[in-house]
């Protein structure tokens, strides 16, 4: 990771691996990766979106899916072969799916674990060994508060955020002497393409009620937080788990029969 102070922006001079950047978290995180003077690597399953984004901030689109995890790899050596360096790796890769227990075959189970769970631990290895190879940096999972707290339908998608979340504080004891930090963010309820279709009235109302500050999230409150773990200001921070929901750990997900008692 480079030693020299910043110039610019709070990453000014680092190289940046945001996979999931084709929309939500993802892009908005390596825009303003760039705006704050990162080179970036933009990457995701979607190679239109990447160009797209591309184009707008000047960073370097390469198709990528989490699931395999020789692309995940080749993703992270292609970041040594075009900077010689890797000083910030962001996963927000995913998809939404609640299947209540009775329900959840072992394909629906397959399919989020590949992504949340085998997924994310392949771009922590990769891109953790590619930073203790160069320096050290800081490397950050999208995780969810749904991985503390019990919802209904949610046991796949929780459950594997809550096993990345251990697996992160693992890593962090793993990789620390190679200066290479390990964090994940959790979100509450953000709206983004993946979740749009359920910003409805008696789901925001249900939410709101649960947030001690009173409001939804946004996209924005989420890449704030990221930035930081991402820059030298957090740099003796390491392990942890960053929640980005307003208070709402302090208080519960929710219920089907609160969003009827909302309409």
């Amino acid at each position: 990771m480079s030693s020299e102070p910043p110039q610019g922006g709070s990453l000014e001079g680092k190289v940046a691996v945001v996979l999931g950047a084709s929309s939500g978290i993802g892009r908005a995180a390596a825009l303003r990766f760039a705006r704050e003077g990162a080179r970036v690597i933009a990457a995701a399953r979607r190679l239109p979106e990447l160009e797209s984004l591309a184009a707008e901030c000047g960073a370097v689109p390469i198709r990528c899916d989490i699931t395999v995890d020789a692309d995940v790899e080749a993703l992270a050596r292609a970041a040594l072969d075009r900077f010689g360096t890797l000083d910030i790796a962001l996963n927000t890769a995913g998809f939404e799916q609640s299947t209540p227990i009775r329900d959840l075959t072992p394909e629906r189970l397959h399919a989020m674990a590949s992504v949340q769970f085998l997924g994310a631990v392949s771009f922590i290895r990769h891109m953790a060994n590619a930073m203790a190879a160069t320096g050290g940096g800081s490397l950050i999972t999208i995780s969810s508060i749904t991985a503390r707290l019990v919802g209904e339908g949610l046991a796949a998608y929780g459950g594997s955020k809550a096993a990345i979340n251990h697996i992160t504080r693992i890593a962090a004891l793993e990789y620390g002497p190679a200066g290479v930090r390990v964090n994940v963010v959790s979100p509450g309820l953000i709206e983004t393409p993946m979740t749009a279709h359920m910003f409805v009235p008696p789901v925001v109302r249900a939410f709101t009620r649960e947030t001690p500050l009173g409001r939804m999230g946004t996209v924005a409150d989420v890449v704030e937080a990221i930035t930081w773990l991402a820059s030298d200001a957090a740099s003796f921070i390491t392990g942890h788990d960053l929640p980005v929901d307003g208070g709402q750990l302090t208080r519960r997900l929710p219920s089907r029969a609160d969003f009827v008692a909302a309409q």
